[in-house]
């Protein structure tokens, strides 16, 4: 078990959505300090007056898709808040949902260094000394889009399947080397947070932000390598497996309505 008492948790976009809500849970849980890594300074200086009272906040408004600025704040944590014991990598962006031929390149960078390219490069910076002291965990927050194709978000998808990748290949690499540090790697379905506003799942319905942070939290205390929520979305994976493609895109796409859940995205306002 991995307890949060006690121990600093650094959460990247943790001053909106489900970031915001795990940073909360975190100091309900007894947190010795929770640190907030977001581009927003409204949304983290609105965090801390709301939740202060529960317990220590630390916070960087920085840029993550900026390395140097990454190892800067890093080493500005590190000196005030001491060891970072617990990584939530939650910030994450989509640009749009067009189809591919008509991205841009800079959306395309954008996306892969937010949504990949950070998370590595914090790992990079905390993971060292975790290993260092046999002790940490670091759960990387990806998307059900990191199992599924889907239309109109092949870039993000993109994205989100290396950070599946990557993030299981680390766990497996300390497994073997009998270190103590865990790795969860969570891959959640639509979250109703307005980052996929417009959204249309008539038959998968979008999930809350609270519970889906509470399952969040639950997966990093018990130590689970990887959970899809919802849990049914497994089931998709053996289905890729064992279907022939135009059989899982009719069930899937067709049936389901999941390649057509995009159409009407608008997602955050500004």
């Amino acid at each position: 078990m991995t307890k949060i008492k006690g121990k600093s948790v650094l959460i990247t976009g943790g001053a909106s959505g489900i970031g915001r809500i795990m940073g909360r849970i975190a100091l309900e849980k007894g947190a010795r300090c929770l640190i907030i890594w977001d581009i927003n300074e409204d949304g983290i200086n609105n965090t801390k007056s709301e939740f202060g009272k529960l317990g220590r906040i630390e916070s960087f408004v920085v840029n993550i898709a900026d390395n140097e600025a990454v190892i800067k704040t890093y080493a500005q944590t590190k000196e005030l808040c001491g060891d970072v014991d617990i990584l939530i990598n939650c910030a994450g962006i989509i640009t749009g949902n067009k189809t591919f031929d008509k991205q841009r390149i800079d959306e395309i960078e954008r996306t892969m260094a937010v949504n990949t390219i950070a998370p590595m490069v914090i790992a990079l910076q905390v993971l060292p000394d975790m290993i260092a002291r046999n002790s940490g965990h670091i759960c990387n927050i990806a998307s059900a889009a990191g199992l599924l194709s889907n239309p109109k978000m092949s870039v993000y998808a993109a994205s989100k399947w290396a950070m599946i990748g990557w993030s299981d290949s680390v766990r497996i690499e300390l497994a073997q080397s009998k270190s103590k540090v865990r790795f969860t790697t969570v891959a959640p379905y639509y979250i109703n947070t307005g980052m996929f506003d417009g959204v249309r799942s008539p038959l998968i319905p979008i999930l809350k932000p609270e519970r889906t942070s509470r399952k969040i939290i639950r997966a990093i205390e018990r130590n689970i390598d990887f959970r899809g929520i919802p849990f049914g979305f497994h089931f998709s994976r053996f289905c890729q497996a064992i279907l022939p493609t135009a059989v899982f895109d009719f069930l899937f796409g067709k049936c389901l309505g999941v390649y057509s859940a995009l159409d009407h995205l608008t997602g955050h306002k500004k």
